[in-house]
């Protein structure tokens, strides 16, 4: 079953029980300042999980989500691990629970994908001193498996019929996103992906889920705490159901299948073609059996598509950011490549767009921008790689320290940097290079988590100020800049709005105090906040601003701030711009090209 086929499937399905089937947000979150990509499908749907009716009126929705996680960067090129990737999801609004979400579940993989439900087995919460085992899952799955002729056993060895496996918090249990907040236990279902043409069975034993034999390919997450500052965990009075499952895991398992051999995850049908393409115009020799080429082959598939991806949501490289995680896909990718020009990037751009053009159109209307970004990398990281040999020739010997910050500040990986330093005669303390490394890992993870603890969709008092501070500065940057200025993303915490928009140059003194007085005049005017809920052809001919139409389904939300600001957003805001506060520009700086940034305080 090829992909597009598989997305289509699962879509329709859940159509069929009364979801509405809503398009792929961006990749760039719109309102929510802990992460700086769209990691599940879940993100842009934070505001109605937490109890904010959905513009469509469904209590009900399903989608096909781009996604992008970059916590292992350094893991990609082995068979398996992907920055971006499309998450399938369905989920109930305080509507459907367990019940239906196990059954639809188990019904989609068997009888819709004709997943060996043999080769099904479940993990479940156990319970702790918060919540009791989710025995409600256990009795929902027996059904399953019975109803197929499969005896399923909780916590028993393979060789007794264990089919059901209780796990601790730190395996089956969602949140809270923050230190409070909306939580509860999951249900992960596996696949054993070693078939009987490989002579393979499970051990009798418990199974070890942390293997290549056993893949996760859905998770259902039953919102049903409410973790107190107290620490205490409540029943919510609006259970949500949250699932997901990756489309290249489902799409690796069901064409390993009908190809009657295990495939690795470069080999599926959106993969394929784009390694196929590198292999004709990167120079390797015999990718299929010299392992280290063929890792360079998976890290260029992998960096190439995902920085198209992220080009077509407007991130373009820079040192910052989104911009920084861009330049160093690409710069590995570079690296790896092994080639000095950017003759190789256009073919490459060119089969990527082709398989997702129908899926994500705005991709193939952004193919010659996108091939150009890529390009002027290419040429900007050979000045760089110069710059650090460069760097490495000056010096008789280099500390793991060094060798380090030639990786942070050149993108030199350790192999690039062994190897220019031998032939110059110069060595390297390997040993604390990788120390050095290993911490870098240690506090990029440590971040990545922070930033998404830090307050997923943060409904503080504060924020709610400052996203409400961002629609008055984006309407006068338009007005004092002309409207040609466009929201390119925005962060917010409870100290602090950045916000991002397309300007060629770097804004004067005069015209930064312009847009700082034109804000604070509308604050002061006591401006009222209104909501409505109409189409997106509606939104716009009322004059609404809003630059992801790529994105949007039936009905949007729009917010209104007086006679000044007009704008589809998912909310919240206050209801007087009054609220929001004294308005201070604290810095105003550039990101990428064309693309400047304000950093702004309110009080």
């Amino acid at each position: 079953m090829k992909s597009q086929e598989i997305r289509q499937t699962f879509l329709d399905f859940f159509k069929e029980r009364g979801h509405t089937v809503i398009p792929s947000a961006s990749l760039v979150p719109e309102n929510d300042p802990t992460v700086l990509f769209t990691t599940a499908g879940m993100h842009p749907l934070v505001p109605y999980l937490l109890g904010q009716a959905h513009p469509s009126g469904s209590k009900r929705l399903a989608s096909v989500q781009k996604c992008v996680r970059t916590q292992d960067i350094e893991d990609v090129g082995d068979a398996r691990h992907l920055t971006f990737f499309e998450m399938l999801g369905n989920w109930s609004l305080g509507d459907y629970f367990k019940q239906d979400s196990i059954r639809w579940s188990w019904e989609f993989l068997t009888e819709k994908l004709h997943l060996d439900p043999s080769k099904i087995y479940v993990t479940v919460f156990a319970g702790d001193q918060d919540a009791p085992r989710d025995e409600e899952s256990i009795a929902l799955w027996k059904e399953c498996f019975a109803a197929k002729g499969i005896t399923a056993e909780v916590d028993k060895p393979l060789a007794e019929g264990g089919r059901i496996f209780a796990m601790a918090k730190d395996s089956n249990w969602w949140g809270p996103a923050g230190t409070t907040g909306p939580c509860g236990p999951d249900t992960e279902i596996y696949y054993d992906v070693d078939d009987e043409w490989l002579n393979q069975t499970l051990p009798d034993g418990m199974p070890d889920f942390e293997s290549s034999r056993l893949l996760e390919i859905w998770n259902n997450v039953f919102m049903q705490y409410n973790k107190l500052e107290d620490g205490s965990f409540v029943p919510l009075a609006q259970q949500n159901v949250d699932t997901g499952m990756g489309l290249e895991r489902i799409a690796q398992i069901l064409q390993s299948e009908a190809q009657k051999k295990r495939l690795t995850i470069f080999e599926i049908d959106t993969l394929k073609p784009i390694a196929d393409e590198i292999k004709k115009v990167v120079p390797f020799v015999d990718v299929d059996t010299i392992s280290g080429e063929q890792e360079s082959l998976r890290i260029i598939t992998d960096h190439i598509r995902t920085s198209v991806m992220m080009i077509a949501d407007g991130v373009y490289p820079s040192n910052k950011d989104r911009g920084y995680i861009l330049r160093r896909l690409l710069r590995r990718a570079i690296l790896h490549s092994q080639l000095e020009d950017a003759s190789w990037v256009a073919p490459v751009v060119e089969v990527t767009t082709s398989i997702y053009k129908e899926q994500y159109p705005s991709i193939a209307e952004l193919q010659d921008d996108i091939t150009k970004a890529i390009g002027e990398e290419v040429a900007k990281f050979q000045k760089t790689i110069a710059q650090g040999k460069k760097e490495i020739a000056k010096r008789e010997s280099l500390t793991g320290k060094d060798a380090f910050d030639l990786y942070q500040s050149y993108g030199f990986p350790l192999e690039l940097t062994k190897e220019y330093a031998l032939s110059k005669g110069v060595t390297i303390d390997e040993a604390e290079f990788e120390t050095e490394f290993r911490r870098h890992q240690d506090l990029s993870r440590t971040a990545s988590s922070g930033q998404f603890k830090s307050g997923l969709a943060d409904h503080s008092d504060m924020s709610v100020r400052y996203h409400t501070a961002t629609h008055l500065l984006h309407q006068s940057l338009r007005q004092i800049l002309g409207d040609t200025v466009q929201q390119k993303g925005s962060n917010i915490t409870p100290e602090r709005l950045r916000f991002d928009f397309s300007w060629p140059e770097k804004m004067t003194f005069d015209q930064l105090k312009a847009v700082e007085d034109l804000v604070n005049e509308k604050i002061a005017a006591g401006l009222p906040v209104t909501v409505e809920t109409m189409s997106p052809d509606a939104a716009h001919a009322a004059g609404a601003l809003g630059f992801f139409g790529h994105k949007y389904g039936d009905s949007v939300t729009v917010y209104t701030m007086g006679d000044f600001s007009k704008e589809i957003c998912t909310g919240p805001h206050v209801q007087n711009t009054k609220e929001v506060g004294k308005f201070h520009i604290a810095k105003e700086e550039a990101v990428s090209a064309g693309v400047r940034r304000i950093k702004a305080t309110v009080e």
